[in-house]
């Protein structure tokens, strides 16, 4: 399969492959390390629009756009047009290639503000939302919406969807990533890629990524082949994961996929770690960002179980790598077969707005 370039309005992604927004994740550290390991482009996890524009250390920390990242997409959530359009603004002048409306979110909690998936079930304000911030970015940068494919699975909700994202794409936005499970569903059951051809068959040449149960690079080259999307976004399946990026590139040029040795994982946390510190200030705020990564490393080791137990214990910055050197140690590489196929596949169940 050619990788064909992805266009998100004037900005070309050179591939199709990318890390979503991943809500408590994808921090600058994280899209470093997948920027290193292959995706060509990445997601800010999702962040208010309040909290753009509240001066401090957090928007300070999200404003933050360094050289080398890029391009990079900023996505924001919020229930308010016109703090969401001045937030937009404020991500574009930070330096964000992108700006991502998120419709998709299906925590109760974020539902509960009127934020995020709910507003898939109020299409006048969903599209008040994609109004401002395109007036607010004035064409300084593409805006792109993530959607799932309705608040429930009734005709009305599906009805919404249509509305919103005819809307959207009528009044100019770039491209638009399509969920294909229900804001009711949240993670429960599979997503429904059938759903993700029908929406491709109706926007025709317009950019359409699609998310949902992708664990692996065989995941990913599916959906397309399945689907006839331009792109997709790897969320939960890069937790832990950033070789998945690789893989891809490898399966569409008919090379064999092969599964990261134990230095490969070593190297990968090292340099998350690394990029975390100085990100987050010191290494005791540092840890509890890179632990949760770490411990989602395991979940790939040939004894996840045993992992997981070895790496939960980490308490201390000290504890850290020489947990890693003895979890991901090189004798384990010889338990498993290099090459991955298709059965290889792990499904971590994270409760997050990853996807």
């Amino acid at each position: 399969m050619t990788l064909r370039p992805l266009r998100l309005g004037p900005l070309a992604i050179d591939g199709f492959a990318v890390q979503a927004a991943l809500s408590g994740y994808s921090d600058l550290a994280m899209r470093t390390v997948a920027r290193e390991h292959g995706a060509p482009y990445a997601l800010n996890e999702v962040v208010l629009d309040a909290l753009v524009l509240q001066k401090g250390k957090l928007q300070r920390r999200v404003l933050a756009v360094p050289e080398h990242e890029h391009p990079v997409g900023g996505q924001l959530m919020g229930s308010e047009p016109h703090t969401f359009g001045l937030a937009a603004r404020e991500l574009v002048r930070a330096g964000y290639d992108v700006v991502d409306i998120n419709f998709g979110c299906p925590v109760n909690k974020v539902l509960g503000r009127h934020r995020g998936g709910w507003l898939l079930q109020a299409p006048e304000i969903a599209l008040a939302m994609v109004d401002a911030v395109l007036q607010a970015v004035q064409g300084d940068a593409p805006v792109t919406v993530k959607m799932r494919r309705g608040s429930d699975d009734s005709p009305a909700a599906e009805r919404r969807f249509w509305t919103i994202l005819d809307g959207a794409m009528l009044r100019g936005v770039a491209a638009a990533t399509v969920h294909p499970r229900t804001v009711a569903q949240k993670y429960v059951g599979p997503s429904r890629w059938p759903f993700l051809s029908k929406v491709k068959q109706h926007v025709g040449d317009f950019p359409l990524l699609g998310s949902g149960d992708l664990f692996s690079a065989f995941d990913v080259l599916a959906m397309r082949r399945e689907t006839g999307v331009d792109g997709v976004t790897v969320a939960r399946g890069c937790i832990g994961n950033p070789f998945v990026f690789g893989q891809v590139a490898a399966l569409a040029a008919g090379r064999p996929v092969l599964r990261p040795t134990g230095r490969e994982q070593r190297a990968a946390i090292a340099r998350h770690w690394q990029l975390a510190v100085p990100f987050y200030g010191d290494e005791r705020r540092a840890l509890p960002h890179v632990r949760m990564h770490v411990i989602k490393y395991g979940q790939y080791h040939h004894d996840p179980v045993w992992a997981r137990q070895r790496l939960v214990t980490m308490r201390g910055p000290e504890q850290l790598l020489p947990l890693v050197d003895e979890v991901f140690a090189d004798h384990f590489d010889a338990l498993r077969p290099r090459e991955l196929t298709a059965g290889d596949t792990v499904a971590p169940s994270l409760r997050d707005c990853s996807e």
